[in-house]
């Protein structure tokens, strides 16, 4: 930095301290705090970590467990289909793969403390938890039963804040650093029509792991907190739904492979990342709802709620996983539209530098070919 550009940079400095009434010394105590005492958390590689996934018996958390075990990680998974729990911890075993399963429904703190219970008397520990459980509704606000939308905070809000609380306690008692990731939702960065219930769930999530990280971070407890913002994933999650509508829940448009968030989840597990998106649509919806809202709010009000439902009958309120546990062992839905193989979007985010030489490439070619039409 040069003598004008740091003399320019104290002239602003000073100004800002005087209208917070702060003094020169506190600044220099917080730049030699951001120097001193942020240190990386250093997470072990995946094949060496126990890993614990709750709704892991179908779509997101099914598939990560899938991939965990692959990788080599020791998994502990968690749901309330019970059979379809069996069936995959069979499976995974048959291949050679260590796996234990909890029957538990995370909306009872009791059975999230027998998750964790369980992870560490078959394996003695677990490095990273994986707080994936969801239910939706497909129903308008004023429509939606408050007993429906109290049992769906108690799956996607209070699930999340029992299986923060086991695992940050279990990391501090072992003084040794692990990872949280919650999964969230784009819905959880923008409001939506028809899941007006599902949406306020995951605000909540994403409200609770920003102020988790902060003050864990001030604490200096070596845990890396991580949000999952997924798009449009074709999962069975419409078919579990709970649908107060004639038709039946569905994702209309481009949608996601569960895969695609299996794999940002564990990339998260070995890498200590704040937020990422899958897809995006995901990143897209948060800038122009932030930047656009009321443009934002026209266009979801005109083209969403035919994106939410299908031509054809809706499930019976009963056959929805809102109060008992839905069909297991599928990893798909029944989703309509341009089923991507994969998400660029997470592509870039792990491999940012590689990313960055493509764009300067691809961004040089453009320049030439202009150049020459010239």
């Amino acid at each position: 930095m040069s003598e004008i550009q740091r003399k320019g940079q104290n002239e602003y400095e000073e100004k800002v301290l005087a209208l917070n009434g702060m003094d020169k010394e506190i600044l220099d105590q917080v730049r030699f705090d951001e120097i001193s005492e942020t240190r990386p958390i250093s997470l072990k590689p995946v094949k060496d970590q126990v890993i614990v996934i709750t709704g892991a018996s179908s779509g997101i958390g099914l598939a990560t467990a899938r991939i965990a075990a692959k990788k080599g990680a020791k998994v502990v998974l968690a749901a309330r289909n019970e059979d379809a729990l069996k069936d995959l911890v069979n499976e995974l075993e048959r291949k050679g793969h260590s796996a234990v399963y909890v029957k538990a429904d995370v909306g009872r703190e009791e059975d999230v403390k027998k998750i964790a219970e369980t992870a560490i008397k078959q394996f003695g520990r677990f490095d990273t938890w994986v707080n994936n459980a969801g239910v939706t509704i497909f129903g308008y606000a004023m429509e939606v039963s408050i007993d429906d939308m109290k049992r769906l905070f108690d799956t996607n809000y209070w699930g999340v804040v029992y299986g923060s609380r086991v695992a940050v306690n279990h990391f501090q008692e072992r003084g040794v650093p692990g990872a949280l990731i919650n999964v969230g939702s784009l819905f959880g960065d923008r409001g939506t029509l028809i899941q007006s219930t599902y949406a306020p769930s995951k605000f909540a999530v994403h409200g609770w792991t920003e102020s988790l990280r902060m003050e864990l971070e001030k604490e200096k407890v070596p845990v890396s907190v991580t949000l999952i913002h997924p798009g449009r994933i074709d999962t069975p999650y419409n078919e579990h739904a709970r649908s107060y509508f004639d038709k039946q829940p569905v994702h209309k448009g481009m949608v996601y492979p569960p895969e695609a968030v299996a794999e940002t989840i564990l990339f998260a597990a070995e890498h200590p990342k704040r937020n990422i998106y899958i897809g995006s649509q995901a990143r897209a919806l948060k800038l122009i709802g932030t930047n656009l809202p009321r443009l934002t709010d026209k266009l979801m009000e005109r083209y969403f709620p035919q994106t939410q439902y299908a031509n054809r009958p809706s499930n019976r309120p009963e056959e929805s996983n809102l109060f008992k546990a839905g069909y297991g062992m599928h990893e798909r839905g029944t989703n309509i539209g341009w089923k991507r193989n994969s998400s660029f979007y997470v592509k870039a985010t792990k491999y940012p530098v590689i990313t960055g030489f493509l764009v300067v490439g691809l961004s040089a070619l453009a320049w030439v070919a202009a150049k020459r039409k010239k």
